[in-house]
C-alpha cells in the first residue's frame, strides 16, 4: 500500500487520474475504505492526489491532540512527497478549513484553489458538529439531517432532494458504532475543528479561488461562503442547489469546479 513519511506520522494515500496535479482533502471523518477514492469525478481532468487525514483510516493516529497547524503541515509535507512544487487543492468542509490553514501556512503550494461548503472560523464558524455528541443518537441524526439540509423531511419519499441512495448510506452509517480508534481520530479532529480561525488571514491569500456553496447547508451557513469570496482578494462564489452535500445533489457543480480549475471562464 502507498504510504508518505511525513510529517512525523505515515500518510495512506492514492493518486487517480492524469493531468495537471490536484489534491483532494476531504471532510470531518472521511477515509478511502468508506469513500472510494477512484469514483470521484475531478480524476477526469487531473492527477489527484487523495489521503486519509492524521487520526483517520490507514494514516498513522498519534495519540495527542492535533492542530489545524497540523493538518495543513501535513498537506504541504505530502505535496512535496510528490515531488510536486505546487499543485491545485480542493478542499470540501472540514478539509476546506484545512486549505484556508494551507493557503496562510503554505502559500507557494497551492495553484488555484476550491473552498467547498466550509468556513474561516472565528466569528463565521460552521456548525460546532462536537455539540452533537452530547445528544441522544436519534436526536444526534435529526439534528445531522437538518443541518446537512435545512429541507429534510422524514417523512417525504425522499427525505434530502436529489441525494438518493447516499441518503440511505448516512441512516446506515447512523447505526454503526466506529470502533475505539475511530472514535478516538474522529474526537482529536473535532477538537482540531473547533479551534479553526483564519478570519483575519484571508485578506492575505493570494491564490485564485472558487468558493462553493450550498443554498440550504446550515453546517456551513452560505453568508460564511460570501463572508470567504468577499474577503479573499481572487475569489468568486458559486452556489448550488443542496445543502452540505450539493456536490452529490447539484450535478452542476463538479463541471464548474473542473472549469475553474482548469483556468476556464
Amino acid at each position: 500500500m502507498p504510504f508518505a513519511a511525513v510529517n512525523g506520522i505515515d500518510i495512506y494515500f492514492e493518486i487517480h487520474g492524469a493531468g495537471p496535479p490536484l489534491l483532494n482533502i476531504s471532510g470531518t471523518g472521511n477515509e478511502l475504505r468508506r469513500s472510494p477514492a477512484a469514483l470521484n469525478p475531478v480524476n477526469t481532468a487531473f492527477e489527484t492526489l487523495h489521503y486519509d487525514q492524521r487520526g483517520l483510516g490507514q494514516t498513522s493516529k498519534p495519540s495527542s491532540d492535533y492542530t489545524m497547524a497540523d493538518y495543513a503541515d501535513d498537506a504541504a509535507a505530502l505535496i512535496h512527497s510528490m515531488g510536486w512544487a505546487s499543485c491545485h487543492v480542493l478542499g470540501t468542509s472540514f478539509g476546506g478549513m484545512v486549505a484556508l490553514n494551507l493557503a496562510v501556512r503554505h502559500p507557494d503550494v497551492i495553484d488555484r484553489l476550491v473552498l467547498c461548503c466550509t468556513s474561516p472560523g472565528g466569528s463565521a464558524a460552521s456548525y460546532p458538529l462536537h455539540e452533537l455528541g452530547r445528544l441522544a443518537p436519534a436526536d444526534a441524526f435529526a439534528a445531522r439531517m437538518r443541518l446537512t439540509d435545512r429541507r429534510w423531511d422524514p417523512a417525504a419519499t425522499e427525505p434530502i432532494p436529489d441525494l438518493g441512495r447516499y441518503y440511505d448510506q448516512m441512516v446506515a452509517a447512523a447505526t454503526t458504532t466506529p470502533d475505539a480508534e475511530q472514535l478516538a481520530g474522529l474526537r482529536r479532529q473535532l477538537a482540531a475543528r473547533a479551534g479553526h480561525d483564519v478570519l483575519a488571514d484571508l485578506g492575505s491569500m493570494t491564490q485564485s479561488t472558487l468558493v462553493c456553496a450550498g443554498r440550504y447547508d446550515d453546517i456551513a451557513p452560505m453568508e460564511n461562503s460570501e463572508l470567504l469570496a468577499a474577503r479573499i482578494p481572487d475569489a468568486r462564489l458559486e452556489v448550488f442547489e443542496g445543502g452540505h452535500l450539493f456536490m452529490i445533489q447539484d450535478r452542476s457543480a463538479f463541471p464548474t469546479i473542473i472549469e475553474f480549475l482548469r483556468g476556464e471562464p
